[in-house]
């Protein structure tokens, strides 16, 4: 076997607090140095990502949101731990761009050990540990290796609208030790929604 290492030292990545204060519910909330880390593999080997558990201001630690460019799908598995998986599909213009805070269609996922979720074209998506340890799944989402800086994010994915929005219409938060959700109020408005069983809190 042949084996190309060249990429090698790109495959770790991770995501810290600086960075992650742009999708805060409490930017100014007090967190670990990383949230999350993750080895890139891409489609052949597949992604693994590792959350750090606990919560910022209430807020339990996430992935920072994406939409993608392109005809592109994802698939996570989760491997150890339990969360809840956000998606939201935003309305869009006459001009087929999508807008910032109309939100179309929004779901919310508990998951464990053993689920799948597939994630369509056009839902974007974060993934939130809601256990007492690390959280971790693999996805299938393409990695590019060319990227100049390996901790920035690939290029196959859109972070600005989540970014302007601090995140997506609801943040998931722990109400009486049980994740529940609290509604971002930049959105201005959700035509749909699967809450997946979870109790909305003020």
């Amino acid at each position: 076997m042949e084996t190309d290492f060249k990429n090698v030292p790109k495959h770790y990545a991770a995501r810290t607090q600086e960075k992650m204060q742009d999708v805060l519910m409490d930017p100014k909330g007090v967190g670990p140095a990383i949230h999350y880390y993750m080895i890139r593999g891409g489609v052949d080997q597949k992604n693994i990502t590792v959350w750090e558990p606990g919560t910022i201001s209430g807020e339990y630690i996430k992935t920072y949101g994406h939409y993608h460019v392109g005809d592109l799908s994802e698939t996570y598995w989760i491997i150890f731990g339990e969360g809840v998986a956000l998606l939201q599909k935003l309305k869009k213009d006459a001009e087929g761009q999508m807008i910032a805070d109309e939100v179309e269609e929004f779901k919310a996922i508990p998951v464990k050990v053993g689920d799948k979720i597939f994630m369509s074209p056009e839902e974007g998506h974060l993934v939130v540990n809601t256990g007492q340890t690390y959280f971790a799944t693999a996805d299938d989402s393409p990695v590019d290796f060319e990227d100049r800086d390996p901790v920035s994010f690939p290029g196959h994915a859109d972070y600005e609208l989540v970014k302007k929005m601090r995140g997506f219409a609801y943040y998931v938060v722990e109400h009486e030790g049980q994740p529940a959700l609290k509604k971002n109020p930049l959105y201005k408005s959700i035509e749909k929604e699967d809450l997946g069983g979870l109790e909305v809190i003020e």
